[in-house]
């Protein structure tokens, strides 16, 4: 089943699975059943096509989905780039933007441990 160009899985409940769209999360998709009039416990096979075109034209009008929504994203960071801001300045950077930054960055910084002990070779081996 496709909404919104967006392959969603037919065996999970519709709750589930529209969150597999780029820019719903599981919140707003309670929120757009809900609008909808769609019960949460349905599986996304069992929908009827009716339910379906609610479904999809409420993401259509209300939300930026997809491609769209990571254009906005790009360009508000390029945005942020472009006039020296400290956000940008760590994203181009690679750096974390928010935060406790020493410690809390593993993702961004890499797994790169800092302390004296950390890096150093099991005993068994030569140094």
């Amino acid at each position: 089943m496709r909404i919104s160009g967006i392959d969603i899985p037919d065996n999970k409940k519709i709750e589930f699975s529209l969150p597999y769209i780029y820019g719903v999360g599981p919140k707003t998709s309670r929120i757009i059943l809900k609008s909808a009039g769609v019960d949460f416990d349905k599986k996304a096979k069992e929908l009827s096509s009716d339910e379906i075109a609610k479904i999809q034209n409420i993401i259509d009008k209300n939300y930026k989905i997809g491609g769209d929504l990571r254009r906005e994203i790009s360009d508000n960071v390029k945005h942020l780039k472009e006039t020296g801001a400290w956000r940008g300045l760590r994203h181009s950077r690679r750096l974390p933007i928010h935060g406790r930054t020493k410690t809390n960055s593993r993702t961004t910084r890499g797994n790169v441990r800092k302390t004296m002990g950390s890096g150093r070779k099991p005993s068994s081996q030569k140094t």
